[in-house]
């Protein structure tokens, strides 16, 4: 079935009138538009940029520096630091005395010097508030390797060193804290 006929509109007349000039127009927008895409670029490239460094830095050892002049990259020996607390072996003379001792205890330990005179100003404190980390049995002491009762504390790097001196020159006894 045919459509109906529609009558086409009078053409109309448009008036005649001069260009229009704007200042700025459409070059300013331009110049707007250019800037927020190179903001937005360098913001990209940028977080780009960080993201491959935070991979690299999760990835790459302790101690990797970049090496300078654009040197490939040196790789350190990783060191680790030293361990704050350390596990002392020590004899103490009076075996009984060890018997009382528990793993947790805090005790002081005092070298007393071999004199024949045994004057109590010989006597120094090595090591003050040492927890004790184990007490062996009996049979794991040795007694007959040098007489009293072996304990491990649990001290500070040096005083592991004074203690390991103390032991070879004094002989030690604790008192508990």
């Amino acid at each position: 079935m045919p459509l109906p006929a529609v009558a086409a509109p009078e053409p109309c007349g448009v008036p005649a009138f001069a260009p229009l000039r704007v200042r700025g127009g459409w070059g300013r927008f331009r110049l707007r538009r250019a800037m927020r895409r190179r903001r937005r670029a360098l913001a990209a490239g940028l977080a780009v940029t960080a993201a491959a460094l935070a991979a690299w830095g999760a990835r790459a050892p302790v101690g990797a520096a970049p090496a300078p002049h654009g040197e490939p990259v040196a790789v350190r020996q990783h060191r680790p630091k030293p361990v704050e607390m350390v596990s002392a072996p020590v004899r103490i003379a009076d075996a009984e005395t060890v018997r009382l001792l528990r793993p947790g205890d805090r005790v002081d330990v005092i070298a007393a010097a071999d004199s024949p005179t045994g004057a109590a100003s010989d006597a120094r404190v090595v090591a003050t508030g040492a927890r004790v980390a184990e007490v062996p049995r009996a049979r794991e002491t040795f007694p007959e390797a040098g007489g009293g009762a072996l304990i491990v504390l649990s001290v500070p790097r040096p005083v592991a060193a004074a203690l390991a001196g103390a032991g070879t020159t004094s002989r030690l006894a604790v008192t508990l804290c």
